[in-house]
């Protein structure tokens, strides 16, 4: 597999990704008195992608969690979009996320949100490490909440996020149907817009777990994933322990010449 970017720009990616990482998390751990929750929740999903011809293809998924471990439902997100392929290795995506975030407490109401997305997403194979990165842009359109209660209206932010992964199969040179690897996965949240003052970082997720493809088509991931995340507020941060299992699911059906 020839990687879509040139190792260079592994390099610049990766070192502009963690100074800006020190900059916004020491913006963020300035303010005093800091208060952080902790959690426990379970994060499930199904992410499917069809490839329709050599450029074009479709994308779907699904995701589920519960919060207080199994106790409740925390967040609800329907995602599908278009692809298309610039190579085999490298892809452009958009397309609209809908979600749900449900209320700690049962008299409150459920908040909906509304999100447009863009994506360019790139792979690569350095030696035994497979590598996938992506850079998403979204525009959030959240429903207004006035004392639990939803109001008439939406507000708007900007959100970037980037993502770096590398898997490792647990032997052999490279993942095949029934060899495990090792995934080590980090993403890196930040938001822009006229309402946000205090939480320009807004989260980051951190991911170890296993990955087993079952066939070429579908394949499984578990693991444990850490989600630091800071509230509007700016000095209130949320730690979320999650068990995170995800599958995916892929149809390729362009003729075979």
């Amino acid at each position: 597999m020839r990687s879509f970017l040139p190792k260079t720009s592994y390099q610049l990616i990766a070192g502009w990704a963690g100074c800006l990482l020190q900059l916004l998390l020491n913006q963020a751990f300035a303010q005093v008195p800091k208060v952080v929750q902790p959690s426990n929740q379970v994060w499930t999903a199904f992410y499917h992608q069809t490839r329709l011809s050599d450029k074009w293809g479709l994308w779907f998924d699904v995701q589920a969690r519960r919060t207080d471990f199994m106790d409740r439902w925390a967040t609800l997100i329907f995602r599908p979009g278009v692809v298309y392929h610039l190579s085999d290795d490298a892809r452009l995506m958009a397309g609209y996320a809908y979600a749900r975030f449900y209320p700690a407490e049962p008299q409150n109401d459920v908040q909906p949100e509304h999100r447009p997305w863009q994506q360019l997403n790139w792979e690569g194979k350095h030696g035994r490490i497979e590598t996938n990165h992506w850079v998403r842009v979204e525009e959030r359109f959240r429903g207004v909440l006035e004392n639990g209660q939803l109001q008439p209206g939406y507000t708007f932010n900007w959100r970037f996020r980037v993502m770096v992964s590398g898997q490792v199969p647990l032997w052999g040179d490279e993942t095949r149907p029934g060899v495990p690897a090792i995934l080590l996965q980090n993403e890196l949240w930040i938001q822009a817009g006229k309402r946000i003052v205090y939480n320009h970082f807004d989260q980051n997720r951190l991911f170890l777990g296993l990955v087993y493809p079952f066939s070429k088509q579908f394949r499984a991931q578990a693991g444990y994933q850490n989600v630091f995340q800071q509230e509007a507020i700016g000095n209130r941060f949320q730690n979320k322990h999650t068990l995170r299992v995800f599958l995916y699911h892929s149809l390729d059906l362009r003729k075979k010449s």
